[in-house]
């Protein structure tokens, strides 16, 4: 960038000194070389840097439209009457058709039969996906009062040595099982295995009370192990009973960026299934760690490859996720142990859909991965719509080694103990526990204790049971600056 500025200055000044009459000059907007990639993510760090957040409507066509380019000629465009108008009406019904019309003539496509393809409408939000070759469709769309906002679809960020920020499978994926130490856990009735830090927020004690009964947590991640039967078919056993679990998927695994073929529901991360153990595993006597809300339903959703937010088939997947649990009464509380350094419009429009419909969402301050622990709090956990959780390190306010913390977080979890081991939980493998860290797992904890204190209270409204366990928060009434409320104490909660 700085190189083309150079060149574009070398111009002017030797122009001017040529002619006296003005001469027009090539605006950015005007430009037809590409920005690089390490230019595009260079302005997405430095506005995260700055700002705390990037968005695209930030930005100018020129560099919409290079990342559009680089990310599969992908153009998303939300559409209303208004910035908030992001649910469709039958009023919105007709800016969609012109919409599309406008970007199909613009880009001279017509109503072929490859133009139909090249299009995915949103059933729920004011959204739609098509295909974009021209800077001038962009620079026409950014003028038209209809569009809330622009952004490309499928552009990744990438690091500055070029490895995509989703590579591998490191980004919080697993399938390992470890044998636990015996000082990691306590066992209690019916032979159920207590991760040493419920004892810390007080959960065991809070069972004598409440153990999450009627109370429908979703879980939107990777998905469920098929292989891990106590999340399955055993998930009704011991002192855990008529429960359910229920199991979808919105993820598309494939190269395709139009592909419409869904992935199925069973996780091939494993970091789903430890995220929905956490929040839901079965008291018995099997010896295996339990959940904090062992008698609550369970619906887990496939969303994502992992836990980073990056692709355009997992922000489509978390969309979906978000908006069908929007849809059902039944479904109180959203465990998101997943997010993004930078906020997608997609998922935001998704996370305001559920949260006006009554769901507590609560979302991770900070991925389990070395990429994103620079950044401050990521979202969806950035959001006001969203309650923010971290991990902290045993008996100290220390966030843990890949936790993030800031001034939105709202709670903290601790999960890091001082010889180093994490949170007892079911690995993906049947019969087997492994250890899980990062604010995922605290995130998935404090939903756990959501379902608990509203299963006590099953009248109260969202933001009544958000107020009891900010009551509960070790620093209430006040509000720490990178810690929010604090631990939670789960018994005073639920009392």
């Amino acid at each position: 960038m700085k190189k083309l500025i150079l060149s574009v200055a070398m111009a002017i000044a030797i122009t001017s000194c040529t002619k006296n009459e003005e001469i027009p000059q090539e605006s950015v907007e005007q430009q037809t070389e590409l920005l690089t990639k390490d230019q595009i993510n260079a302005k997405i760090q430095e506005s995260i840097d700055t700002q705390g957040d990037f968005f695209w409507m930030d930005t100018d066509a020129h560099t919409i439209w290079s990342a559009v380019k680089h990310g599969d000629n992908m153009l998303t465009i939300g559409y209303g009457n208004s910035i908030d108008e992001y649910q469709r009406t039958a009023k919105s019904e007709s800016i969609k058709d012109d919409l599309i019309q406008l970007v199909r003539s613009l880009e001279n496509k017509g109503s072929s039969s490859k133009a139909q393809d090249e299009l995915y409408v949103d059933e729920t939000l004011n959204i739609i996906d098509i295909k974009v070759d021209s800077k001038e469709t962009i620079e026409t769309l950014l003028k038209d009062t209809r569009v809330r906002y622009l952004e490309p679809a499928s552009y990744k960020l990438e690091n500055f040595d070029g490895v995509s920020a989703r590579s591998g499978e490191g980004f919080g994926c697993g399938f390992s099982s470890r044998t636990l130490s015996s000082s990691d856990y306590r066992t209690v009735a019916p032979g159920a295995r207590v991760p040493w830090n419920f004892d810390i927020h007080n959960i065991p004690a809070a069972w004598n009370l409440s153990t999450g009964r009627g109370i429908t947590v979703a879980v939107i991640d990777s998905g469920l192990s098929p292989n891990q039967r106590w999340m399955n078919q055993f998930f009704n056993d011991g002192y855990s009973s008529g429960r359910s679990v229920q199991k979808y998927g919105t993820y598309v695994d494939s190269w395709w960026a139009w592909s419409n073929n869904y992935d199925g529901v069973n996780d091939k991360c494993g970091h789903g299934t430890s995220m929905a153990s956490v929040a839901t595993a079965p008291r018995n006597n099997d010896n295996l760690p339990v959940g904090v809300a062992y008698n609550a339903n369970l619906v887990s959703y496939r969303s994502v490859q992992n836990v980073l937010i990056d692709d355009y088939h997992e922000k489509r997947g978390v969309a979906e996720a978000l908006t069908a649990i929007g849809n059902r009464s039944d479904i109180k509380i959203v465990s998101m142990s997943i997010g993004s350094p930078f906020s997608s419009s997609r998922v935001r429009d998704a996370v305001r859909y559920a949260y006006n419909r009554g769901k507590l969402i609560f979302a991770a301050g900070g991925t389990s991965t070395g990429f994103t622990n620079w950044y401050g709090v990521i979202f969806p956990a950035n959001m006001n719509e969203t309650v923010a959780v971290t991990g902290i390190k045993e008996g100290r306010y220390t966030r843990c080694g890949n936790c993030h913390s800031g001034s939105k977080i709202d709670f903290t979890i601790e999960m890091e103990r001082n010889s180093g081991n994490f949170v007892p939980v079911l690995s993906s493998n049947d019969g087997a526990a492994n250890y899980v860290g990062g604010s995922s797992v605290a995130t998935a904890t404090t939903a756990g204790i959501a379902a608990l204190v509203w299963a006590r209270n099953p009248g109260w409204s969202r933001s009544q049971v958000l107020d009891k366990m900010k009551r509960a928060g070790e620093f209430y009434p006040n509000r720490n600056s990178s810690f929010g409320y604090g631990n939670i104490d789960a018994l005073k909660a639920v009392q």
